[in-house]
């Protein structure tokens, strides 16, 4: 697992974390989420013995990563694609990195195979692109087939097969029992691989929690269909319900979905859909974040 302990972090007169303290444990993916500047880079550093902390811990399994003998066994990351010696080929820059490890390169053949890049292992790392950097970075995270995974922006640079081929390998690994941390500001992506957030701003936690109870917590109305809607508004409104049409639906506010189909089996009134409605993972991190964004542009006019 993953433990951030008290993290404090200051680069001059800067403090890049601020007393940031949340878990990751084993079996699900959890987002790390932060406007520009949060903190989230700096936190991953520090987990990866990267950055020392001002005070405070950053824990692999209980332990520092510098105190983790063979650490790709342990723990493999993805922080910048980029950084890879140039004109090395991608198979003998992921040999260097099983050697330095003890890991046998067979385990090379197979994390290029499980990454696309079988194809490509002879060419030099300068000439592939950025989609092909990030697969050789996952694959360089997967060397030591390890339990603990952190992966900073990996769909930067992926076509749409690449995309989702990244959000099936992050839910495969969490399924398999793996702890996964991934950074991202692509919401829309995160609502469809993360179980659990970790929102921070200004380098301090906001909130930790899974998907559904974020969603329960910016939940907004539920949206019913019935043959009988004006009968239907009225038991509803009797029950101190707000109701609004919506097409040729009823949007209804003050009541769960449990509570509006009571009510309307108490008068035999027919449902025919009760879809409860939240906000946007987009939506509901723009509000968490909405004090800590420090960098601000204007609203473009219309």
């Amino acid at each position: 697992m993953i433990e951030v302990r008290e993290l404090s972090k200051r680069y001059g007169a800067v403090r890049a974390v601020d007393g940031l303290s949340f878990e990751v444990r084993p079996g699900y993916v959890a987002g790390f989420l932060g406007p520009n500047g949060a903190g989230k880079s700096t936190t991953m550093r520090a987990v990866l013995g990267l950055d020392t902390p001002t005070s405070g811990s950053a824990l692999v399994n209980g332990r520092r990563y510098a105190d983790i003998r063979r650490p790709m066994v342990e723990v493999g990351a993805l922080l910048d694609a980029n950084a890879v010696h140039g004109g090395r080929s991608a198979v003998n820059h992921l040999r260097c990195l099983a050697r330095s490890n003890g890991i046998g390169t067979a385990r090379v053949v197979q994390v290029l195979e499980q990454v696309g890049l079988a194809g490509a292992a002879g060419r030099r790392v300068s000439a592939l692109s950025l989609g092909m950097k990030q697969r050789l970075g996952v694959a360089a995270a997967l060397l030591g087939d390890p339990g603990v995974l952190l992966f900073d922006e990996p769909v930067n640079g992926l076509d749409p097969e690449g995309i989702r081929w990244i959000r099936d390998l992050m839910r495969g690994l969490a399924a398999e029992g793996r702890t996964v941390l991934v950074s991202s500001h692509l919401m829309s992506e995160m609502a469809v691989t993360a179980d659990r957030v970790v929102v921070i701003g200004r380098g301090r936690l906001i909130v930790e929690t899974s998907m559904k109870d974020l969603a329960d917590r910016f939940r907004r109305d539920v949206l019913v269909r019935t043959p009988d809607p004006a009968g239907l508004r009225r038991v509803l409104e009797r029950a101190g319900a707000r109701v609004a049409e919506e097409g040729d639906a009823l949007v209804v506010q003050g009541l769960d979905a449990a509570g509006i189909a009571d009510a309307a089996a108490d008068r035999r009134i027919a449902v025919h859909e009760l879809t409860p409605r939240s906000a946007s993972l987009e939506d509901a991190y723009l509000e968490l974040t909405e004090d800590s964004v420090e960098f601000r542009t204007e609203a473009v006019a219309r």
